[in-house]
Parts: C-alpha cells; sequence; structure tokens
C-alpha cells in the first residue's frame, strides 16, 4: 500500500546555503547525514507528515552533481512511502515499468528505498521508500 509522499528531494549544490534559506521560511532542519554509497550528504526537514529532502553532492560522479550539472538546482525526486517495498517493485516490473532499483538498497534514515526511472513516470524519479518508523 502507498501511505504517503514520504518526502520531496532537492537537490542543492551547498548544503548549508540550502538550509539556510529553507530555515529562512520558518522551517527547521532535524538532521544531517551522509550516505557513502550515493555520494550524498542530506539535511531533512520535517514537515507534517512528510519531509524535505536537501541533497548535497559529495562527489562530482554522484548522481545529485550530474543532476545539478545537467539541470541546476532544483526537485530532484518525489519519494513515496509504502509498506513493502519488494512487493511493490515486484508489481511494477510485471506491469513493465522500467526500474532502475530491482532490489532496494539503503537510504538515508535507515530507508530502504528504490527508484523508478522517469521515463516511466510522465518525466518525474519516483523513489519508494519504506520506513521501519512507520
Amino acid at each position: 500500500m502507498i501511505k504517503k509522499i514520504d518526502h520531496v528531494g532537492i537537490a542543492v549544490k551547498n548544503l548549508e546555503d540550502a538550509i539556510k534559506v529553507w530555515e529562512g521560511l520558518g522551517l527547521s532542519v532535524e538532521e544531517i547525514e551522509e550516505v557513502p554509497d550515493q555520494k550524498v550528504r542530506t539535511a531533512i526537514i520535517h514537515v507534517g507528515e512528510s519531509r524535505i529532502e536537501l541533497l548535497e553532492p559529495t562527489a562530482e560522479d554522484s548522481p545529485i552533481a550530474k543532476f545539478i550539472a545537467k539541470r541546476g538546482e532544483g526537485i530532484h525526486h518525489i519519494a513515496l512511502g509504502v509498506d513493502n517495498i519488494e512487493e511493490h517493485l515486484a508489481k511494477l516490473k510485471d506491469a513493465g515499468y522500467r526500474l532502475i532499483d530491482e532490489q532496494p538498497r539503503i537510504g538515508a534514515g535507515g530507508a530502504k528505498i528504490a527508484f523508478v526511472h522517469p521515463k516511466a513516470v510522465t518525466g518525474v524519479l519516483l523513489e519508494l521508500c519504506e520506513r521501519n518508523e512507520e
């Protein structure tokens, strides 16, 4: 079952500068985490039951660095919170959706994550996200 929009990922060049912008809007960063295998530092801002995830590349060859080089800073992906990520991936694959990840991996906050290719979802990079606390 899809439960909610878990978060919106926003690619930024400089995490500290971006944090100042979002805190200037009256929001608070609750945690900063580096995810080495994704070559990214994240800042998590809780907004009600959802999150905004600021994403700063930690290497020039990271997916976020490539995104910024091609498109500039901005919305990178939308993540849907799901109950059973493996089941969702299998259903999407069976339905013919193009998957970036056929098996989940671990993302920020220890969540299981997997991406669906933007060409399969009207040009939007879609992340499935299963969290233990939910």
